[in-house]
C-alpha cells in the first residue's frame, strides 16, 4: 500500500512539472482571494457606514471607525497589490522595495477615489429607487439589491483597473459575479445613474462603454461578436457602446465593438442586435404567435423570439 501511495505522489509531482501553469510552488507572490474578499467587504462598510456593521455605527465614533477601516484596507490591499505587481513578467527583476513603494502609491491613489465612488453609488441608488416601483426605500436597495452589490464592487475594481493593477480587479468582480450571477468586467466604462433590475445573467464585456441614466434588465449580454482570434483581440474594442438614457429589456444581446445604441433608445426583450441603433429609436421583436390545443390539462404555451 505504501508503494502504491508513493507512486501516486510521484505521478502528481510529475504532473506539476508537466503542467507548470497550474501551480505556484515556491512563489513569493501568491495572491489571497480570501483576503481580497475581506478588503471588498470592508470597503463596502466604509462606503455605506452603518449598513453592514454588526453593531450600531455611532456618530461620535465614526471618525475612529473610518480610520480603522482605512488602515485595514490600506495594509492588506498594499500587500496584495505588491504581490500582483511582482507576478508580472516585466517586474520579475524588480527590487522588492521598489515594488512595495509602487504598490503603496497605487493604494493611496485608489483610496483618494473613494469619495468619487460614493458619489457615483449615490446616483446608482437614486436611479434604482426612481426606476423601480417595487423599491419601498433606498435602504432596501442598499441592503438587498444584487444589482447594487455588483455595481459597488465594479466601481471599486474599475478604479484599480484604471491604475493598471493586474489580476486584483478581476478577482473582485468575479467574486461579485459568483454571489449575484451578474458579470461586469472591471474594464467596462459605466456612467452615473446606472440601474440593474433583477440582474441575473447580465454580462458586460471589457470594452463596453455605457452612458448616464441607463437601465438594464436580467439576461442582457453586452458582448463581442467573436473571440476566435483569442489573444490577437486584446486591447481591441469588441463590445458595444450604449448612449445616455437607454433602456435594455431582458434577454437581449447587443454585440460588437462598432455597435452603438444611440441616446434615448429603447431595446425590447429578446432582441439580437449587431448593428447600431439611432437616437430615440425603439427596437422590439415581433410578437410571437401562441398556439392553444387540447383541454386545460395539456394547454401548450409556445414562446418564440
Amino acid at each position: 500500500m505504501e508503494h502504491k501511495t508513493e507512486r501516486l505522489v510521484n505521478d502528481i509531482l510529475d504532473s506539476y512539472k508537466e503542467f507548470d501553469i497550474t501551480n505556484k510552488i515556491d512563489s513569493e507572490n501568491m495572491l489571497s482571494k480570501d483576503i481580497l474578499i475581506e478588503v471588498v467587504e470592508e470597503l463596502r462598510k466604509l462606503l455605506f457606514p452603518g449598513f453592514f456593521d454588526n453593531n450600531r455605527a455611532r456618530s461620535e465614533y465614526i471618525k475612529f471607525l473610518a480610520g480603522e477601516r482605512l488602515e485595514f484596507i490600506q495594509y492588506h490591499l498594499r500587500k496584495q497589490v505588491a504581490k500582483a505587481l511582482g507576478n508580472q513578467e516585466l517586474c520579475s527583476d524588480c527590487e522588492k522595495s521598489e515594488i512595495n513603494k509602487h504598490a503603496e502609491k497605487i493604494v493611496y491613489e485608489f483610496l483618494a477615489k473613494l469619495c468619487k465612488i460614493r458619489e457615483y453609488l449615490y446616483t446608482d441608488i437614486k436611479a434604482a429607487y426612481n426606476g423601480d416601483p417595487a423599491a419601498y426605500s433606498t435602504d432596501e436597495i442598499i441592503f438587498s439589491y444584487p444589482g447594487l452589490l455588483t455595481i459597488t464592487v465594479y466601481r471599486i475594481a474599475h478604479e484599480l483597473w484604471l491604475l493598471e493593477v493586474p489580476m486584483i480587479p478581476r478577482i473582485m468582480t468575479e467574486y461579485a459575479h459568483s454571489v449575484t450571477g451578474i458579470d461586469i468586467h472591471p474594464g467596462a466604462k459605466i456612467g452615473k445613474y446606472f440601474f440593474i433590475d433583477h440582474g441575473t445573467g447580465i454580462v458586460i464585456g471589457e470594452t463596453t462603454v455605457i452612458g448616464d441614466n441607463v437601465k438594464i434588465y436580467q439576461g442582457v449580454t453586452l458582448g463581442g461578436l467573436s473571440t476566435r482570434k483569442g489573444q490577437e483581440l486584446k486591447g481591441v474594442k469588441r463590445h458595444p457602446t450604449i448612449g445616455d438614457n437607454v433602456t435594455i429589456y431582458s434577454g437581449t444581446s447587443i454585440l460588437g465593438g462598432d455597435t452603438v445604441i444611440g441616446n434615448g433608445a429603447t431595446i425590447g426583450g429578446n432582441a439580437f442586435i449587431v448593428r447600431s441603433v439611432p437616437e430615440g429609436m425603439t427596437v422590439r421583436v415581433k410578437s410571437p404567435e401562441l398556439e392553444y390545443s387540447g383541454g386545460a390539462s395539456d394547454l401548450f404555451y409556445g414562446f418564440g423570439i
